[in-house]
């Protein structure tokens, strides 16, 4: 008798450490392909979850007609949708933009609920290659501009373009995943492509090609030194706060933005290098002008064009832990 089969007669049973070794290759993955769906890591790590203990309730309606891992997808997939079409998302709650007025916003970002996905999540993934029908690259489909274009889109659109693109499913596969048929998946993969396409993602590169610009871009930064900052930028580059809606874009407003900001803030103490969705990330620390210890101000994460960058994108310090960074520092 295959092992499987045999952990799933004993997880039926009310085994639950045989339930879990059935699940727990699959745990990981599972997160990732919610927090695509979602945008955010706590509702990803809620929808993960809500999917397992669905699953443990209804192992008895797994028929073995498709692997585990894809009857897992299926709970996640519709788990995530119901999230979507609902009105109870979690609540965004943002800290008041330093100055008042805030400098004019080249547009208001429609994701606030965006957040970094910690590269600690994603070491040790069972299977980094995409099925033989997907169009994206693992590294590519994690990134902040990735996940960011992903949120534009409906849910049906989104989790098709996710299971077909990103997952390689077939067609066959991701009507029934969804309960739909092929030629609705076929219709909203064609549609969703198209926005796709048209969203000016500006994707990011494997790194930096010029191996030195991380640590001028962290000198220029700390230094609060505007020029040089903007020097390394793309002209189409853009700066986010999500869940602050103020989304900055091109040299122009980006200068605008840094050098108000630089009158208002105290200086950048330390970096402390961290990784997000495969990009280069710190947490930002400043110094208690009393005491001398340092305070989380937020977490930064850096997309590349080429020689040059392209996204800067400032998260509050709710998400400090998830990255292993201290709330303070000697």
């Amino acid at each position: 008798m295959e092992v499987d089969k045999v952990l799933l007669q004993r997880a039926r049973a009310g085994d639950r450490d045989a339930f879990a070794e059935l699940v727990e290759p699959h745990r990981r993955e599972l997160q990732v392909h919610c927090y695509r769906m979602l945008g955010s890591l706590q509702d990803a790590e809620d929808a993960l979850q809500e999917t397992l203990l669905s699953a443990w309730i209804g192992l008895d309606g797994f028929e073995g007609r498709s692997s585990i891992r894809t009857w897992l997808y299926r709970i996640a997939t519709n788990r995530c949708l119901n999230v979507l079409r609902s009105s109870s998302r979690r609540p965004v709650a943002a800290t008041p933009f330093p100055v008042t007025p805030p400098p004019e916003p080249s547009r208001l970002g429609e994701v606030p609920w965006l957040q970094p996905y910690p590269d600690l999540l994603l070491d040790g993934l069972p299977d980094d290659d995409p099925g033989p029908e997907a169009r994206y690259e693992s590294r590519e489909a994690i990134s902040l501009a990735f996940v960011t274009a992903v949120q534009l889109l409906p849910p049906n659109q989104r989790a098709v373009l996710l299971l077909r693109d990103v997952l390689g499913y077939r067609a066959r596969e991701a009507a029934e995943i969804l309960g739909l048929t092929e030629p609705a998946v076929n219709s909203a993969l064609k549609r969703a492509r198209t926005t796709m396409d048209a969203q000016s993602t500006g994707r990011p590169t494997r790194g930096p090609e010029d191996p030195d610009l991380v640590e001028r871009f962290v000198a220029a930064f700390t230094a609060q030194d505007v020029d040089a900052l903007l020097a390394l930028m793309t002209d189409d580059v853009w700066v986010r706060m999500p869940p602050l809606p103020f989304e900055y874009g091109g040299t122009e407003a980006v200068h605008r933005f840094f050098t108000v900001l630089a009158g208002h803030r105290r200086e950048i103490a330390r970096m402390v290098p961290v990784g997000a969705n495969r990009q280069p990330a710190w947490g930002e620390y400043i110094r208690d002008p009393v005491t001398g210890t340092l305070h989380i101000v937020g977490v930064l994460v850096i997309g590349f064009t080429g020689t040059r960058i392209h996204e800067l994108t400032h998260f509050e310090t709710t998400l400090a832990p998830y990255f292993g960074l201290p709330r303070t520092l000697d």
